[in-house]
């Protein structure tokens, strides 16, 4: 992967950019995702943020290899930060846990102000995600997943609008859990995923129901039913 040719991951991100957008791509890493972008003629500008000095002299030395640094600004900070509100139109964050990106967003809800779309790819707990769009207004329009190098990736876009309107239909629960529009779509990645990850459930309900019986194993028990009942539902 360079800022020539993305990873299936990060192309997949690309596609739900809108041409012109002005964008933040937070926690950029190397900042393929940018220069590919910029280079391409898709975008007119662009922002790398990144927290770590590593990443972030990466990122740095990249767009000016790309000799884009005209176009490509590489900032140090943490998450939304790096922008002033209303300086881009779209965000993408990619590649980290939902639990941190839900905390990014909700700590940089002042800097969303005139973004029109979010690009969001998180590694695990996509749940946490959804829980914060539906939390603040923001309407899930697109969902995917793919398999790449033996690792299922989500991606989750969402603009401003009517945040319950994907889940119409489907428990509400479920939808946050699976994803509303791959749960209607039942694609052979999605299948996968979530079977393993009930393999997973189910040894660990084995493990708890061999252990020392108080309080915290029964919440924890309960949990896992409720979550393998959920999957058998989706299976169906």
């Amino acid at each position: 992967m360079n800022a020539d040719k993305l990873s299936d991951r990060l192309n997949a991100v690309a596609n739900n950019i809108p041409n012109g957008a002005r964008l933040a791509d937070i926690g950029s890493d190397h900042a393929y995702l940018p220069c590919y972008m910029v280079n391409k003629g898709m975008i007119p500008m662009a922002i790398a943020g990144e927290i770590a000095e590593g990443p972030f002299q990466s990122a740095l030395e990249q767009v000016q290899e790309e000799s884009l640094t005209n176009l490509i600004t590489v900032r140090k900070g943490d998450g939304l930060e790096v922008i002033a509100p209303g300086e881009v139109d779209c965000i993408t964050i990619a590649g980290m846990g939902g639990s941190l990106i839900s905390s990014i967003l909700e700590k940089g809800k002042s800097k969303l102000v005139g973004v029109r779309r979010l690009v969001l790819q998180p590694n695990v707990a996509s749940f946490a995600v959804r829980r914060w769009l539906i939390d603040n207004g923001w309407e899930l329009l697109n969902e995917e997943i793919l398999k790449e190098d033996r690792k299922i990736y989500e991606i989750l876009v969402a603009e401003k609008g009517e945040p319950l309107k994907p889940y119409k239909g489907i428990d509400l629960e479920s939808g946050m859990q699976f994803g509303p529009i791959l749960l209607r779509e039942k694609s052979d990645v999605f299948m996968e995923k979530w079977k393993a990850e009930r393999r997973n459930w189910q040894r660990i309900l084995i493990q708890l129901d061999g252990a020392t019986q108080n309080e915290e194993t029964e919440i924890k028990k309960k949990e896992l039913k409720k979550k393998l009942k959920m999957a058998e539902e989706a299976f169906q």
